[in-house]
């Protein structure tokens, strides 16, 4: 049978319980979700809760709890899992249909105009594409790590101003 203190108490945490939903989810739509399923919670589950508790920290808690499972469930859901024996692609990057250089340039044509560049430029430059660090860089070129990163913004800088011709044209141009 439903105690109406304890509803009464579960009604008047309304508004605080949606305001933490609400900073849980950043979303209102399911912070509302969130706040209607921790509520039914509470309701099934009022004989497990004990007078000398405090209320409003199990309702809260009950909260926390329905929104962690919930984000666990989300992820695991969304995680893909390889059973295949070959594992010659497991690092591949994957294609995102987000446009990427590849996908607009020659890479031929690009590695032709970070070539064109000058030594200090198309150095750390290239580097830095391959994936090293700019203290690493700077400790291979001699330089202050500042150098380097101004060297590799004026190399970007200038490739975007070389290859803008590119925007306006298809790949397959």
């Amino acid at each position: 049978m439903v105690n109406n203190k304890f509803q009464a108490r579960l009604v008047a945490l309304q508004t605080n319980l949606l305001n933490f939903a609400y900073i849980l989810t950043s979303n209102r739509d399911d912070a509302y979700d969130l706040l209607q399923d921790t509520t039914l919670k509470a309701l099934d589950n009022e004989e497990k809760y004990s007078e000398n508790t405090n209320f409003k920290g199990w309702v809260f808690t009950i909260m926390r709890n329905i929104f962690i499972n919930n984000y666990r469930r989300t992820v695991r859901s969304a995680t893909m899992l390889d059973g295949s024996d070959d594992l010659y692609f497991l690092n591949l990057p994957q294609d995102s249909g987000i446009a990427s250089p590849e996908n607009s340039y020659a890479v031929n044509e690009i590695n032709e105009v970070i070539s064109s560049f000058d030594e200090g430029y198309r150095i750390p430059f290239s580097m830095h594409l391959s994936g090293y660090k700019y203290s690493e860089i700077a400790q291979h070129m001699k330089l202050p790590v500042g150098t380097v990163k101004s060297r590799i913004y004026y190399a970007r800088k200038r490739l975007r101003v070389i290859l803008k011709d590119y925007e306006s044209r298809s790949p397959e141009e």
